[in-house]
């Protein structure tokens, strides 16, 4: 198994797919008790969601899962949302604060899973960023994730449908968030909210430096917004995801659109 796969376009726009995986290392599979390997906080299909709506766009999406090591997370594992619950670089409970391994990772394991998967997956985002901006002058990263829509450990009440970060507004010109954020707002029967509970993780963050032309945003959706239901088998339906294609082909055209606006000479 390669740790990342890559579908590399010639568009200024990098679709990151962090959290899709499914795939786990037998040392890591040995040890996950029950509830973790039920992997119930996979961003489930995402990959699929996004695949093919933006043509020219590259997508670079981690094959392995985020119990095996989070590459959304920082390697020096600082927490994101200080004083929230949230996992970690290698989370020890699920989204529900609820224990996953009958024996977790060492040390030594950490540091190879940083090196072998975080390590790979960002090579590829680089790789990817690097030649955008070489062909177009800009880069735009756009983070995409999928997260139960109810989860009492992490947040109150039902997230919107689209939850936009852009780390308060430092990690891409403003004019991407005000575009992403039209197009959710016109979307009849969803609903959006900018940098609320999910700002943008380490990627966001890492990535997102508007005045060198790279620029960085994320997208959380409510997976009841395309699955059949939020609870196992996490069933990808058919009719809601493609109603919800047609609005994310919208929020990605317009990402492109603004390319040419900000490109940097």
């Amino acid at each position: 198994m390669t740790p990342v796969r890559v579908i590399r376009g010639k568009g200024p726009v990098i679709i990151g797919v962090p959290h899709a995986g499914i795939w786990l290392p037998e040392a890591v599979k040995a040890r996950l008790n029950a509830r973790g390997k039920r992997l119930a906080d996979t961003d489930w299909h995402v990959d699929r969601l996004y695949e093919g709506l933006l043509p020219g766009a590259s997508m670079v999406i981690a094959n392995f899962h985020r119990y095996v090591v989070d590459p959304n997370r920082p390697p020096e594992d600082e927490s994101l949302y200080p004083g929230q619950n949230t996992t970690g670089l290698i989370p020890l409970t699920d989204f529900d604060g609820e224990p996953i391994w009958t024996e977790p990772p060492g040390k030594a394991e950490q540091e190879a899973y940083l090196a072998q998967y975080h390590g790979a997956y960002h090579a590829a985002l680089n790789a990817e960023i690097a030649r955008a901006k070489a062909s177009h002058g800009v880069a735009i990263l756009y983070d995409a994730h999928s997260i139960r829509s109810e989860i009492a450990y992490l947040f109150e009440g039902v997230l919107p449908d689209f939850s936009i970060g852009t780390a308060g507004g430092t990690s891409c010109d403003p004019r991407i968030e005000a575009a992403v954020a039209g197009v959710c707002a016109r979307a009849e029967g969803y609903t959006h909210i900018v940098n609320g509970r999910f700002k943008g993780g380490w990627t966001t963050r890492h990535y997102g430096r508007p005045e060198t032309g790279v620029h960085a945003i994320q997208m959380e959706l409510a997976q009841s917004t395309y699955l059949t239901s939020e609870t196992e088998p996490f069933q990808y339906d058919t009719a809601k995801a493609d109603a919800l294609r047609s609005v994310l082909s919208d929020v990605l055209g317009a990402l492109e659109s603004l390319a040419t606006e900000l490109k940097v000479t």
